[in-house]
């Protein structure tokens, strides 16, 4: 499956210095290992995750948001989207990471390397359909949505909170009052991928409103 994928990434041509791909999905669907596995051994990928433009605690508690950490506004969006047009243009560029240990963004922690001709941006609204968000779609050279069931979903966010350390009312707490209605969000209010990565691991066409992409 990497293989095939990889292959329609490099097939895919773009404008300006380098190719940009959207990997998007909801929040445990698997985006950071698939991205991590396509630029596995090949200098000339890079990925660049949204996590590094999550607000800090201390903002998100003075605004009230600090329970719905991941929300689409509890992010710098306009920042994010800075960032992607610069991603596409400029060869200098540097760009914050989100430790997730510490729970906290590091600002200059990721520098885009002089070989690279493919980034990889990986993250769970690169295609929303909302304010700044959208400004997103027309930037990707190739969008690519990981599409997993809300009930899979649950299962792994709740092993992923438990590795955490939280005990099994917590990360149920933390589950269903916030990851799920993120999921559930992205997966209402996103514009449509041209290729759609089931979870079982088989790509298929989407079908949005330009003609389809052929299957991978």
């Amino acid at each position: 499956m990497n293989t095939e994928l990889l292959a329609k990434i490099e097939a895919t041509s773009f404008s300006g210095k380098r190719r940009l791909v959207a990997l998007v999905g909801a929040p445990a669907s698997g985006k950071s290992t698939l991205a991590t596995a396509l630029a596995e051994g090949n200098d000339t990928i890079q990925v660049v995750p949204m996590d590094g433009f999550h607000l800090s605690n201390e903002i998100l508690s003075e605004r009230g948001l600090l329970g719905r950490k991941g929300a689409p506004n509890t992010f710098d969006s306009a920042g994010f989207v800075h960032l992607v047009k610069r991603l596409k243009t400029e060869d200098d560029v540097v760009f914050p990471l989100f430790d997730r240990t510490r729970d906290l963004s590091i600002a200059g922690a990721g520098v885009l390397r002089p070989e690279t001709t493919t980034i990889i941006v990986e993250g769970n609204y690169l295609m929303l359909d909302q304010p700044h968000w959208r400004d997103l779609a027309p930037l990707w050279d190739l969008s690519v949505q990981i599409d997993v069931p809300l009930d899979v979903l649950r299962q792994r966010l709740l092993q992923r909170w438990a590795d955490h350390g939280c005990e099994p009312a917590k990360a149920a707490e933390k589950t269903d009052s916030n990851d799920l209605p993120n999921a559930t969000f992205v997966l209402e209010n996103s514009l449509p991928c041209d290729v759609v990565l089931s979870d079982n691991q088989i790509l298929r066409a989407s079908q949005p409103a330009q003609p389809p992409i052929s299957k991978v």
